[in-house]
């Protein structure tokens, strides 16, 4: 599968990894840095496509809200998705038949407004994300070592299939082209609806305005 991902936000808060562990896998280890965990609510706009085939009409491109944490499973780091939300019922349905990822039909809408977007997600009374966005500084790689490395730069995602045994998925694209961000987060649940509950603080905030890349069918581990 081939996707771009449009006018996305990175935002991040830290929390006890004592919060989150439990609410993995078997066979998922937490991965944390200076000690805290880390937990990511990521909206963003995706395209997509099957390789060799065509986008398919009313299904290639609409707005997707992520709710991730950071993992391992043996030596390679990766991803765990808590809940995706995806503003495109066919897309959640083949996401569920073919990976088992936890996507959910929700009403979504991203509006590019001067140099932000305006962004809303409503599954149901319990799961919304609603605010604005923008970048406010230069374009920056993310250097090996750095937390912004740590949360961005990852090459697999893990989940379990349908008889409940885990898998990886490899994905590759470009290193992140991030910017500092600031944001304005209207309602935010996607946490809570997820089982956790986040700091008092401010985000952690990152813009990318394009990602592309290129995903593999999963593999057991």
């Amino acid at each position: 599968m081939l996707q771009s991902w449009h006018d996305l936000l990175f935002a991040h808060w830290p929390l006890e990894p004592a919060a989150i562990q439990p609410l993995l896998p078997s066979g998922l280890v937490l991965e944390t840095f200076d000690g805290a965990a880390w937990l990511g609510v990521v909206p963003f706009r995706v395209e997509l496509r099957v390789r060799w085939l065509p986008p398919l009409p009313g299904a290639s491109a609409f707005p997707e809200l992520n709710v991730r944490t950071y993992v391992r499973a043996g030596d390679r780091p990766g991803v765990y998705f808590f809940s995706l939300d995806a503003g495109n019922a066919l897309a959640v349905r083949a996401a569920r038949i073919l990976l088992n990822l936890p996507y959910y039909p929700a009403s979504m809408t991203l509006t590019a407004s001067g140099n932000g977007v305006d962004y809303r997600s409503r599954r149901d009374t319990q799961a919304e994300f609603s605010g604005r966005y923008e970048p406010t500084g230069a374009r920056f790689v993310a250097a090996a070592g750095s937390l912004e490395y740590f949360l961005t730069e990852r090459y697999c995602l893990y989940h379990l299939n349908h008889r409940g045994r885990p898998y990886r998925l490899d994905i590759h694209h470009p290193p992140w082209p991030l910017q500092p961000a600031s944001a304005e987060l209207h309602r935010n649940t996607m946490a809570d609806v997820n089982g956790l509950s986040l700091p008092a603080g401010r985000p952690l905030l990152h813009f990318a305005k394009r990602q592309d890349m290129v995903a593999w069918a999963p593999s057991g581990l």
